[in-house]
């Protein structure tokens, strides 16, 4: 018989394994870490999403929405907001959805950009979980959670799948705590 401790360390592994590095991408010094092979494999798929749902489960009871951020969030939110049987609500760059929206601009390692979201698609005072691919600089997931105070929804959390933690991303969006698969 397997522990839950054993077969979550194996889950853990399978993802790990499926994570693959680009030296000198997307210029020379970065180490880009690739989660497309998580995506091709079914079972490293199934991993992360169990992980999550394990996650949630152990320390949010109370979910109301998935929140996904543009565009990475997209391949894991709503998988794993089936499986909690909640809804899964999309974090877009500006310029990409219909309809009324609220908007904030944030810095990038080289500019400016603004993220939106549908104005009636958060409720003030629902629970929110936020979830992306990558924890780096913590810009994105900062402004998405800046969107959210807008909205007057109440974070609970972020989720990422890979954290570089030489980046200080964590620093960035305390006191909001941030769950990260593997840690760089």
């Amino acid at each position: 018989m397997i522990t839950m401790a054993a077969d979550g360390d194996s889950k853990l592994l399978l993802v790990q394994k499926h994570i693959r590095e680009f030296v000198d991408f997307p210029k020379e010094g970065i180490i880009f870490r690739d989660i497309c092979p998580i995506l091709k494999d079914p079972a490293s798929l199934t991993a992360v999403t169990d992980l999550f749902e394990e996650h949630v489960k152990r320390n949010h009871q109370q979910v109301d929405l998935i929140v996904g951020l543009d565009a990475r969030g997209f391949l894991f939110g709503p998988l794993l907001a089936q499986r909690l049987g909640i809804g899964f609500v999309l974090v877009r760059k500006k310029g990409k959805l219909p309809g009324a929206t609220v908007s904030v601009s944030y810095d990038l390692e080289y500019g400016k950009a603004e993220a939106e979201i549908q104005e009636d698609a958060i409720a003030p005072g629902q629970k929110v979980l936020l979830i992306d691919d990558l924890l780096a600089t913590g810009g994105t997931l900062y402004a998405a959670c800046e969107l959210m105070r807008k909205q007057q929804a109440e974070v609970l959390g972020c989720m990422v799948v890979i954290e570089l933690k030489e980046l200080n991303g964590l620093d960035r969006l305390k006191p909001i705590s941030v769950f990260s698969l593997v840690q760089y």
